[in-house]
């Protein structure tokens, strides 16, 4: 949706000692390689922190590592998704404990890049994807995200969450209606800041 303005992953490097052979090494990475950039998005739409990105996708690369031998070739995704999606409660839940601002206050005290209009309608746009998306329920928020912005098929995020298709066309109706009725909000909020002016 707005990756122009996503912030990139840095290169996970699985833990040497995990890997414990090339093959397994060469596995690893591979896995990681193949799916790091849509893991790094999905993670950030399910509330991890920019600032925790690097060190939530170390937690799944280790977990994969762990327990690379349990992982069928053809379940490679599903597991690291739902890995991801674990490890992205954990995270939020973390932050939450620890009543951090978030990075919508933060982003308000950055200073404007000057005759940058463009930057400032995506970071605008980015906020408010953001806000609503915070909203929304972990369980409809997966579905969504890797519905609507990683353009997932159904059968792939029933296969990817352990659940079944009919789960995530509720759970996806749920979560459209969710964001319809924020964005309506969000939107007769800022008529009346509009007309408060």
């Amino acid at each position: 949706m707005h990756d122009d303005v996503l912030p990139r992953p840095k290169e996970v490097r699985p833990v040497g000692a995990l890997a414990e052979s090339p093959t397994r090494e060469a596995r690893i990475r591979r896995m990681v390689e193949a799916h790091v950039d849509a893991l790094w998005r999905f993670m950030l739409r399910l509330g991890v922190a920019t600032r925790d990105l690097d060190d939530a996708m170390q937690e799944v690369v280790v977990i994969a590592a762990l327990r690379l031998d349990e992982i069928p070739g053809p379940a490679e995704k599903s597991f690291l998704f739902g890995t991801a999606l674990r490890v992205a409660s954990q995270w939020r839940r973390f932050r939450e404990r620890r009543r951090e601002v978030g990075d919508g206050a933060l982003a308000e005290q950055e200073d404007p890049v000057p005759d940058a209009d463009a930057l400032l309608d995506q970071a605008r746009a980015r906020t408010l994807l953001d806000e609503v998306l915070e909203s929304m329920p972990i369980d409809i928020r997966a579905v969504f995200a890797l519905y609507e912005i990683e353009e997932l098929q159904m059968n792939e995020i029933a296969e990817l969450l352990g659940v079944p298709t009919g789960t995530v066309a509720s759970r996806l109706r749920r979560a459209r209606e969710h964001f319809e009725a924020q964005v309506a909000r969000v939107q007769a909020r800022m008529k009346g800041e509009r007309r408060g002016r």
